[in-house]
């Protein structure tokens, strides 16, 4: 008994390879150009009830940090910075999450290394 080949298979592994090589290709710019994207974006969250806002970049860094003055008690500076680690962590995790959502959509849930 013969084996079947999958239709268009038979001979042709060069073109295929350049094919898959053209599709990762332009998987990767797509990639680079939805990180790029990504980077520019803001994210912000609050802690302590809204006493503390942090906004960050999609590039994880901080661009500002809003603290409500009422909250400001200068013998408990721990609770303060509790509340400001609160915020820009959670800032911090949803730009990582959208960047991750956004990335696998792209890539269709592949794992390649070096693509990002």
């Amino acid at each position: 008994m013969k084996a079947r080949l999958p239709k268009n298979y038979g001979g042709n592994g060069i073109g295929n390879m350049q094919q898959l090589a053209r599709q990762a290709q332009k998987m990767q710019e797509e990639m680079e150009a939805k990180t790029a994207e990504l980077e520019e974006r803001e994210y912000s969250a609050t802690a302590g009830g809204g006493a503390v806002k942090a906004t960050v970049s999609g590039a994880m860094e901080v661009k500002s940090l809003d603290i409500d003055p009422e909250v400001v008690d200068p013998e408990d500076v721990e609770m303060l910075s509790d509340i400001i680690l609160g915020a820009v962590n959670e800032a911090l995790r949803n730009a990582a999450k959208d960047k991750e959502e956004s990335l696998t959509a792209i890539s269709g849930g592949l794992n390649i290394p070096g693509m990002f």
